[in-house]
């Protein structure tokens, strides 16, 4: 997950300061497909890797006697190839349909990154096919692994409500709590930004490039932070750094 982070905002933000601090708005053809591949790839990357960890989840509430034996480091290593195998193949097409338009028209993009949209509207080809084909991908990839994650977390909220011990309850709660926090980020985030665009006659037209730059930012900087407090080793760090400092 912090690999996915860090490579989605080296791809996105760097380009994106360079163009409101320097004024310097060009990027290359090859760079422009590049970063809408990693972009496209990666947001699903890690909407999958959010599903595998709530899969995660469930072994550890719902079968805990067996969590060793399901999540073996074969089991993490196979996830990773799926993760990486599965979204990098099926968004691949994205930029590859894209690069194959004619582009006759400006050579302008109404946006600050390289997105399918912004890009092909600079064709002169009609465009119908390219985006059909990322809103079906992109809902069949983030909408499947939404429903697994609401799935998962089902099945614990109705395993958690059996348990009668003493504390077991807010334990389990506990377990789940990072992970939802950021799945919620992540979420309402992305749910949010694909409203605006299907409003997008009724707002200011930079009001979804906003978000899809807040989407490639808000949830990589929170995922350390929400991850961090909660972890014992790094939550005593801070403690004795500030201890020091005071």
């Amino acid at each position: 997950l912090s690999l996915l982070d860090i490579v989605l905002c080296l791809t996105v933000i760097p380009k994106v300061l360079a163009i409101f601090w320097f004024d310097l708005r060009l990027i290359s053809f090859s760079a422009c497909f590049l970063q809408m591949y990693i972009m496209n790839s990666f947001l699903t990357m890690e909407s999958c890797t959010f599903m595998v960890m709530a899969y995660d989840r469930y072994v550890a509430i719902c079968h805990p006697l067996r969590y060793t034996s399901i999540i073996t480091d074969q089991f993490v290593v196979k996830a990773a190839i799926f993760i990486v195998a599965r979204n990098g193949l099926l968004t691949m097409p994205i930029p590859i349909l894209s690069s194959q338009l004619r582009y006759c028209a400006g050579n302008v993009i109404k946006n600050c990154i390289c997105t399918n949209m912004s890009v092909s509207k600079l064709s002169c080809d009609d465009i119908t096919f390219n985006q059909l084909y990322q809103f079906v991908i992109g809902w069949t990839l983030l909408g499947s692994d939404l429903v697994l994650i609401v799935l998962s977390y089902s099945l614990i909220l109705k395993t958690v409500l059996r348990i009668k011990a003493e504390g077991a309850m807010a334990k389990a709660l506990s377990t789940c709590g990072s992970h939802f926090i950021l799945i919620l980020f992540f979420s309402t985030v992305l749910l949010v930004l694909v409203i605006t665009n299907l409003a997008r006659k009724r707002i200011p037209p930079d009001v979804p490039i906003l978000l899809n730059i807040l989407h490639h930012l808000i949830p990589p900087a929170l995922n350390p932070i929400v991850y961090g407090v909660r972890t014992k080793e790094i939550k005593q760090g801070i403690q004795k750094l500030l201890r020091r400092l005071s």
